[in-house]
């Protein structure tokens, strides 16, 4: 079943905010700091929870699979990460922060027929990715999954979402666009402001130089914003990453895909409507892009 690409992008915008709770909900900064973890900041847990899957991953994997961050950065948590525990402990600890995140977040919905029916159908467009030339995706697809709905919902949320990302990233290379040129693109058309992406840790020289390497090419103008064939590139890439996104859901049909969009927004505005998550993003996920 052929879906098409503003469905494909609206299951990635209600799964993100369930993914994401892992980076944010207090408890899962609990469960890193019952390891060692510092946070005071969330990037000690968060490069540890997501890289946990490829096990003891150094940092030019890391970098090269997380792409957008300063390189420096991710040397930085990266040599940290296994130092303080071992990914299969770290595993265990993301499990458990989320376990314990979503029963709070969502209340009475936990153990619902709702939410057992969300979870079945993800789980279902999540068995179906093809994980070739997808690293991230590979490797949160070969761990075992859950007994509990509301996990088991997280999980594929999580596959889906790596899928996605490592399909996103060879958009970006498609086009052109580095790790620091991603996100001055991502800023020039409206994702968020400047200070938003600033999470990355690039240095203002080196988001200059970005932004000059855009500008020789027409992208952005001096100004920073996007230029038509700004515009149209960085559309372009938004196009390709939803394309490549889509063939998971193939495994539902048209009316299982929209169930599952019903069924997923009570719990997605539990989980906004806490608070827990940033308004802004380096994400994006409110953009339009006219290319249907």
């Amino acid at each position: 079943m052929k879906h098409s690409l503003s469905t494909v992008r609206q299951l990635w915008q209600l799964l993100e905010p369930i993914h994401a709770t892992l980076y944010y909900a207090p408890e899962a900064f609990e469960e890193a700091a019952t390891l060692g973890y510092a946070i005071d900041e969330r990037w000690p847990s968060y490069f540890a929870y997501r890289a946990a899957p490829l096990g003891p991953a150094g940092p030019h994997l890391v970098n090269a699979l997380f792409y957008s961050f300063r390189p420096q950065m991710v040397q930085r948590h990266t040599t940290e990460a296994w130092r303080t525990a071992a990914p299969e402990q770290v595993l265990r600890a993301r499990s458990g922060g989320v376990d314990r995140a979503l029963r709070r977040l969502l209340g009475e919905r936990i153990g619902s027929p709702e939410l057992r029916e969300a979870a079945d159908l993800a789980r279902r467009a999540a068995e179906a990715v093809d994980t070739a030339g997808r690293p991230l995706a590979a490797a949160n697809s070969a761990l075992p999954w859950p007994d509990d709905p509301h996990l088991v919902l997280w999980q594929a949320a999580t596959v889906l979402r790596e899928h996605r990302g490592d399909g996103h990233i060879a958009a970006l290379q498609a086009h052109g666009l580095g790790p620091a040129e991603s996100l001055v693109s991502h800023a020039a058309v409206g994702a968020a402001p400047q200070e938003v992406f600033g999470s990355r840790q690039w240095t203002g020289e080196e988001w200059s130089a970005a932004r000059e390497r855009l500008a020789a090419r027409g992208l952005v103008r001096a100004d920073g914003t996007a230029t038509d064939e700004g515009l149209r590139v960085r559309t372009a890439v938004e196009k390709l990453t939803d394309e490549l996104a889509a063939a998971p859901w193939d495994a539902l049909t048209s009316g299982e895909t929209a169930r599952l969009a019903e069924l997923l927004v009570p719990p997605v505005l539990d989980i906004v409507g806490a608070g827990l998550l940033p308004q802004q993003s380096t994400l994006g996920i409110g953009l339009k892009f006219d290319y249907e």
